[in-house]
């Protein structure tokens, strides 16, 4: 069985070990609460206020890990700018995916491309997501959701699902500094220079990501071709 830890594999073999792992770790009521919650967000057509390959991708200027302010217009100037959301430093699926990013980094900015990672938790927690995986890449603070809301992205938990994380001990209002109980939905966006998006995933399924060697792909697209959908 692969391990999500391990270096080897494809994300959705590393993702899919993770899921193993969790479901040891839960009872069956709990996975009934995750999945039943992750049909109900589907459901709601929430993947159709996304936005799509060829729209403009929204501009952003958000704190990284050390407060500094970045500007998502003076990154995606220089080239191909992939822009991560992930629900915070607690999913097991986000630290996974972010984990296989890290590993193509090279490969990005060698097209002349960068990547950055939002997430709605405050900075001290996009500090210890840094420091933890050793990330090489900006990881941004979006508080109360605001960036990727413009995105498409925000939902609201429901009350069976704040309650199963109380259950758990994971307090989203510590971590976001609000009480919102809103999380973005796990996307990668591929942004050309001229702002113009070239590439989109996200899924209301939390536990399916894209896979690194895609973003890749969509970055090189872009570079071959300037700017435009992919």
């Amino acid at each position: 069985m692969t391990d999500p830890d391990a270096p080897g594999g494809t994300l959705a073999e590393r993702l899919a070990a993770n899921t193993t792992a969790r479901r040891r770790l839960l009872s069956e009521a709990d996975w009934q609460t995750i999945d039943g919650s992750i049909r109900a967000l589907a459901a709601t057509g929430v993947r159709d206020a996304v936005l799509r390959p060829g729209q403009r991708a929204p501009d952003f200027e958000l704190p990284n890990a050390d407060g500094r302010v970045v500007r998502s217009a003076e990154l995606r100037a220089r080239g191909p700018l992939v822009v991560k959301f992930y629900r915070g430093g607690w999913c097991s699926y986000c630290n996974v995916e972010v984990r296989a990013l890290m590993a193509v980094l090279g490969e990005i900015r060698a097209l002349g491309g960068d990547m950055v990672a939002i997430t709605p938790e405050l900075p001290d927690e996009a500090a210890r997501m840094t420091e933890k995986h050793g990330l090489e890449f900006e990881v941004l603070s979006d508080l109360g959701n605001s960036v990727a809301r413009r995105y498409g992205l925000v939902w609201t938990l429901p009350d069976n699902v704040r309650a199963f994380y109380g259950r758990i001990g994971l307090d989203l209002q510590r971590s976001n500094g609000d009480s919102s109980w809103e999380l973005p939905i796990p996307g990668n966006f591929v942004i050309a220079p001229d702002g113009t998006l070239l590439e989109v995933f996200a899924d209301p399924d939390y536990r399916v990501r894209q896979e690194p060697a895609d973003v890749v792909a969509a970055v090189r697209r872009g570079a071959a071709a300037g700017a435009g959908p992919t």
